[in-house]
């Protein structure tokens, strides 16, 4: 498969991911009957297991000094509208100094902030205000790679004798003699000690060519999964460990409420260095990617974050197309790996499909059954993280959107994302309908992924663009006519200050999901029983409640047709009643009784039963 049909970065990891773990459709093929579950006890209960994580990409939030560009302040001075909308946690995206080769994910000082984002001062002041908001800080953290501008990787490139020269992934290369050099190849011989060399095998960046690029005054190749700027750092030296764990010590001190880490199955490579099957030689590749080694050093790290107050959260990116696997990364039964680890499937159906490929998401009933299933039986008791957007993929509203529904289409995903168990996480923009903004031009790319793959691959701009607060200049986000990407056209109308005056704006049906979520003791706490589980259009479940709640039954037409329920409440060991109306689609027709109903197109009806 090459860069050519890729829409964003994590599009086509995940799908490799899938074709090199295990056949599509296995997940909706093993998952388990579409029964009742019984509602969770409430011991144990950490804030991260209700939590709303609300990813901010710095550079794009609220630009505070008038240069375009984004920083801590300006998050700060948004606090009150992220209170206001119900948010939890706030996940950054990486603030450390850094060249920016890749935003942020190219690390060059782990324990400082990059001074177009502020200071140091500026971060303790972002969490002291949060803190009064009742918003805690989560920090991106990369551990598998860092920058080659690092103070550790200019010396450990220096030489073979230096203290950090064992602190990345090293290789002499092969003799070019040795081996039947193809194309590839040629274009990559080196003159070493012992004479001409190629790397060490056939491993390839995710984002072109070989992985191992040659440092002259080593006379060595270092690896790198991603970017050659982004050289790997090597785990199996106890050092860097101890180094790695320290950097996370010291945010911890400072306050910080736990780390989403970046890319964490990648951190050890195969030791033999084999060559990957030609069909694996990916990101989740056969040799680079979920070695066991990796479990171990998660173990550790929980311990270590578990030793502080606060209930610290760690929060996992990672690609695993089965429940089985997801319940690896938890610890399984012990609980003692990632508490959320995050869930790619959920919120991106099409990779189990490849239709992602075409950047296109179909929303399924029979799939997000089997899901709320496998989340509720497979992971033993373990808390689901669940998302539809991030900073690396086209905005949800458009993967999921057929053009002509795509308003109405955004409210279902809302609440799928908000009505089942699990720890709810969503991105800036998400909330008002902000749509992907992909550069026409190569010369307007900021992405080097854009940039390098123009035009099969445009990069990542479109779903990075700035907050749309207001309908002003600069959409309210900056003072400068001259923001680091452009202000979309659809800021005009679509921005926050004016879906916040309109009552059925997608604003205001986020507002109404999240305080549900928040008061409904069956929505915090209950467990889910599928309802009507053979209609292949609408989704049915009911919230079940802890002893003394009222049950929740939420109806969501997946479809742009009417469409019939058939809602039993016999089947999940309820008495027949009258339904209560809590929430329902704008100009929903709202039923009074069960049994047989009509659901109007791309609709959702949220009920108690009393």
């Amino acid at each position: 498969m090459t860069t050519k049909s890729l829409q964003s970065f994590v599009a086509i990891t995940s799908l490799m991911a899938v074709s090199s773990a295990q056949p599509v459709h296995a997940q909706q093929q093993t998952a388990a009957s579409p029964k009742a579950v019984a509602a969770r006890p409430r011991d144990n209960d950490a804030w991260w297991k209700h939590a709303l994580v609300y990813e901010v990409y710095p550079r794009s939030f609220g630009d505070s000094n008038g240069d375009g560009l984004g920083d801590l302040n300006g998050v700060t001075e948004h606090l009150d509208y992220l209170q206001q909308l119900g948010v939890d946690a706030i996940w950054l995206a990486p603030i450390y100094p850094s060249p920016q080769v890749d935003f942020g994910y190219d690390i060059s000082d782990y324990e400082a902030v990059d001074p177009q984002y502020g200071t140091l001062a500026d971060f303790d002041r972002l969490l002291q205000q949060a803190k009064k908001h009742d918003i805690r800080i989560i920090l991106d953290m990369v551990l598998n790679h860092t920058s080659d501008r690092s103070a550790w990787f200019i010396e450990s490139a220096s030489s073979r004798t230096n203290p950090k020269a064992d602190w990345y992934v090293w290789n002499d290369g092969i003799s070019a003699t040795s081996v039947g050099l193809t194309d590839f190849q040629k274009n990559d011989v080196h003159i070493g000690p012992k004479g001409q060399v190629v790397p060490p095998n056939n491993w390839t960046s995710l984002f072109g060519g070989s992985a191992w690029t040659w440092v002259p005054a080593r006379q060595q190749f270092y690896y790198h999964k991603f970017y050659v700027a982004q050289p790997d750092l090597n785990w199996r030296n106890p050092d860097v460990e101890k180094a790695m764990f320290a950097v996370m010590r010291f945010w911890l001190d400072r306050g910080v409420s736990g780390f989403r880490l970046d890319v964490i199955p990648a951190l050890f490579e195969d030791p033999q260095l084999r060559n990957e099957p030609e069909s694996k030689n990916t990101l989740a590749g056969t040799y680079t990617w979920g070695l066991p080694e990796v479990h171990d050093v998660v173990k550790r790290l929980r311990t270590m974050t578990d030793s502080y107050p606060g209930q610290r959260v760690l929060i996992g990116e990672l690609v695993e197309p089965t429940m089985d696997g997801l319940d690896l990364w938890y610890g399984g039964a012990a609980h003692n790996e990632l508490q959320l680890p995050m869930d790619y499937f959920f919120g991106f159906p099409g990779l189990m499909t490849g239709s992602m490929l075409t950047g296109k998401d179909k929303l399924n009933a029979g799939f997000y059954r089997n899901q709320l299933v496998g989340m509720s039986t497979q992971l033993h008791g373990s808390r689901p993280l669940v998302f539809f957007d991030n900073h690396d993929n086209v905005r949800s509203i458009d993967r999921f959107g057929d053009g002509t529904h795509n308003a109405e289409i955004a409210r279902v995903t809302a609440a799928l994302l908000l009505t089942v168990p699990g720890t709810a996480q969503t991105y800036y923009g998400a909330e008002i309908g902000m749509v992907t903004t992909t550069p026409t031009r190569r010369e307007d790319v900021r992405d080097p992924v854009g940039r390098t793959q123009w035009p099969q691959n445009k990069g990542r701009d479109g779903e990075r663009t700035p907050m749309q607060w207001t309908p002003g200049p600069q959409a309210g986000f900056s003072t400068n006519p001259n923001t680091w990407l452009p202000i979309p056209p659809s800021a005009a109308s679509t921005n926050a200050q004016t879906e916040q005056k309109q009552t059925d704006s997608l604003l205001n049906w986020y507002k109404a999901l999240i305080a549900l979520r928040r008061s409904s003791p069956a929505m915090r706490d209950g467990g889910v029983t599928i309802v009507d589980e053979k209609n292949a259009n609408v989704l049915s479940f009911i919230r079940t409640a802890p002893a003394g709640a009222k049950p929740v039954l939420v109806v969501m037409n997946l479809t742009a047709n009417t469409r019939t329920a058939n809602i039993q409440l016999q089947d999940a060991g309820l008495k027949s009643s009258v339904p209560r109306t809590l929430l329902a689609s704008p100009g929903s027709q709202t039923p009074t009784s069960l049994g047989s109903m009509s659901v109007p197109p791309y609709s959702v009806w949220i009920a108690t039963i009393e």
